[in-house]
């Protein structure tokens, strides 16, 4: 199926475009009042997760409504341990939350490498109904949580400020770690090749609490395995986003992908030079700027894109839209990308 606005594929792998390519993270979600109405009708997060007729309708709400130029599958990255074993409950105004976590190597040698097509059929139909909707309207972004941030909740067993139980793990117990962080590795590989094989085209590794690690802890607990995931996919174009991981840019650079994330933190230009001129940059308004006054959106927008001229780039936020910003402040970043 051709593609009628493939943008941000060639902007990935470093074609010339004729304008900026656009997304948001977390674009499918409660900033859509269509979105909420869909909600409301559902027991929870996870019921609209794992059906994947609403899951398709929720990831195409933004192309309808929003002009943004990707779909990303409205999912979330916790579905990796859920299928290897770990269930979990989103609770309301709280977060996720694991009833058990992995505490010794036993815990670990439970844990499975699901086959994605059983244990994760729900995401693959969603990517296959949304694909047969969108009709190559816009390209399908595939993603998954990067092992590190996988395995913080898995020991973890809900969010946290610190993840102070998960890194004293990496400290007492190095050999659990890896073995755990394996077997996420191979699974996130299993499930991000059959949401390719399913209508992906393209796929982001989100490493979402990169950023309380050290740069040592980083390159042994952390880069490795992201480095495998993206030795693996070879067929289409893979982002990786470590969010607050200033300390390992050029590290990333080397990676085997074509785009790095950059959170708000990160100087584009700085960036660029610390990565190289290979890769293609996303990013990194600050989410906190769609709740300024339209003409200053349009103005913040305008001077970040003018930090990332003279090299492959995909505009976005420097993190997830939050659930409080209106559209029309979103509607206005878009064009103010599209209009530069």
């Amino acid at each position: 199926m051709a593609l009628q606005n493939d943008l941000i594929l060639k902007a990935a792998r470093g074609e010339n475009v004729d304008r900026t390519p656009v997304w948001l993270m977390r674009q499918a979600g409660r900033i859509l009042k269509e979105y909420r109405d869909i909600r409301g009708k559902l027991s929870g997060f996870k019921e609209l997760v794992e059906t994947p007729a609403l899951a398709a309708e929720v990831t195409i709400q933004p192309v309808d409504l929003l002009g943004v130029d990707a779909a990303i599958i409205f999912s979330d990255i916790l579905v990796v341990p859920e299928a290897m074993g770990l269930t979990y409950q989103m609770i309301e105004k709280q977060g996720p939350w694991f009833e058990n976590t992995i505490q010794t190597i036993a815990d670990v040698e439970r844990m499975i490498v699901p086959d994605p097509y059983e244990h994760l059929a729900y995401t693959l139909d969603a990517i296959k109904i949304t694909k047969q909707e969108l009709n190559g309207r816009v390209p399908i972004i595939g993603f998954a949580g990067a092992p590190w941030t996988i395995f913080s909740y898995m020991i973890e067993g809900s969010g946290s400020k610190t993840f102070s139980k998960a890194k004293k793990m990496l400290y007492t117990n190095p050999t659990l770690s890896h073995t755990l962080l394996q077997k996420i590795t191979d699974t996130t590989i299993g499930y991000l090749q059959a949401q390719i094989v399913s209508g992906a085209d393209m796929v982001q590794v989100f490493d979402s609490w990169a950023g309380i690690l050290s740069k040592e802890q980083y390159k042994e607990f952390a880069l490795p395995y992201i480095s495998q995931i993206c030795n693996a996919i070879t067929n289409v174009p893979i982002t990786v986003f470590a969010k607050g991981a200033y300390f390992i840019r050029e590290d990333l650079g080397k990676l085997n992908c074509e785009t790095i994330g950059l959170d708000w933190n990160m100087d584009p230009k700085e960036s660029r030079a610390l990565i190289g001129d290979n890769k293609t940059l996303q990013g990194n308004l600050d989410p906190c700027v769609l709740y300024s006054s339209f003409g200053n959106i349009e103005k913040q927008t305008k001077e970040m894109l003018k930090q990332f001229e003279g090299g492959s780039y995909i505009a976005n936020l420097g993190h997830g839209v939050y659930p409080d910003v209106h559209p029309d402040a979103v509607r206005c970043f878009i064009e103010a990308v599209k209009s530069y």
